[in-house]
């Protein structure tokens, strides 16, 4: 299996699982694993919240992206900080020579051992912003393929935090949200749906049949098909 076809494979697979998982913390732990996984040169991998400047780590695979968050916030500079002012993808390829965070870059060069790092925007909110944060060991540095391998889990993890916040303000119950999630899943994966094409769908057929969309949902779980809705 090449290693594009394989790729590929695993985003399917990826999609599925950030669509059946149980909550935000369990999908954004995916979207983690997935990083250090799907990505050669990673090492250490996070997921960031910036909330009116000040960094949160809401999980990582290791403490090496919590230190890296801790070290923006104590010096006033880095990546997280500028991720959504500047631009959507920051990416250092040499921290030990890094000029726009002169003191975090050699400091974390230093310190934990890494030489390249990159911080991918995945959300934003009124007064916040998560990014997804990727660290690789000395010697190691990203490259235009792993940007754009990050870029892409980074997109599908947002349409996927996206359309489960719609599906939070619904007020549905924990079972009700689990069971649309799992309908959720089945269309990514066998119907080449993105996160939020598979709810639009769930709607659509749910107004269009006059049915409860979560009775939509518990059909197309219980039998991976999709509904008569002629």
């Amino acid at each position: 299996m090449s290693g594009v076809v394989r790729r590929m494979s695993e985003f399917k697979q990826l999609a599925r699982a950030l669509g059946t998982a149980s909550d935000e913390d369990a999908r954004l732990e995916l979207a983690v694993n997935a990083a250090v996984s799907l990505v050669d040169t990673c090492a250490h991998a996070g997921f960031t919240v910036n909330d009116a400047g000040g960094l949160f780590t809401r999980t990582s695979s290791d403490t090496v992206v919590s230190r890296a968050n801790e070290l923006q916030t104590e010096l006033g500079e880095g990546p997280c900080l500028d991720v959504m002012r500047d631009q959507d993808t920051l990416v250092s390829q040499d921290l030990a020579q890094e000029r726009r965070w002169p003191t975090w870059a050699p400091r974390v060069h230093q310190d934990l051992d890494v030489d390249s790092m990159m911080s991918v925007l995945v959300y934003t909110d009124d007064a916040s912003y998560g990014a997804l944060s990727l660290y690789a060991h000395r010697g190691q540095r990203f490259d235009a393929d792993d940007v754009a391998i990050t870029q892409t889990l980074a997109s599908n993890l947002a349409m996927v935090l996206t359309s489960e916040r719609e599906i939070d303000q619904l007020g549905l119950a924990l079972h009700s949200r689990n069971t649309i999630g799992q309908a959720q899943g089945i269309l990514m994966e066998r119907f080449d749906m993105d996160a939020n094409q598979a709810v639009d769908y769930l709607r659509r057929i749910s107004s269009n049949s006059n049915r409860k969309l979560v009775d939509i949902a518990a059909e197309i779980a219980r039998t991976r098909q999709l509904p008569d809705h002629s």
